[in-house]
């Protein structure tokens, strides 16, 4: 599969270590989800780190500029958002579907678009740390 770049099409190629950090970002989603109930970790910390999740995974297969697939997810997350805003949930009949319910969210929250913002701007730093490593080395 192929992904649009001006003249050029970009390969679809795996990468192992994004996809590696999307893996180790999803177990603690996931523990996060489980076993945290307090008013920082899970509220807060875990709309940061979901942003670097879907990134990372984004990373894992398309090698897009770092700047691209950030945008992109910050507004997909903004999308997701805007739709707890529109009560999107109710909308579609899915008030009860525990799925829903997790991959949409239930409601609107402007502290939400702070930490989607705050994962965001970590990408940046995060990535060029990484990129300064593997060139040292």
């Amino acid at each position: 599969m192929r992904v649009w770049k001006n003249d050029y099409f970009y390969p679809m190629q795996f990468n192992r270590f994004a996809f590696l950090i999307f893996i180790l970002l999803f177990l603690t989603e996931t523990a996060i989800a489980l076993w945290v109930r307090d008013a920082f970790i899970r509220p807060y910390l875990g709309d940061v780190l979901v942003i670097l999740l879907i990134y990372y995974f984004v990373k894992s297969f398309l090698p897009l500029p770092t700047a691209v697939v950030a945008t992109a997810t910050l507004l997909f997350a903004f999308l997701i958002e805007y739709l707890q805003y529109m009560n999107c949930i109710s909308l579609l009949g899915l008030e009860k579907n525990k799925i829903a319910h997790t991959v949409l969210g239930a409601s609107f929250a402007w502290e939400d678009i702070g930490c989607y913002v705050a994962g965001f701007l970590l990408i940046f730093p995060l990535e060029n740390y990484r990129n300064k490593k593997s060139h040292s080395v």
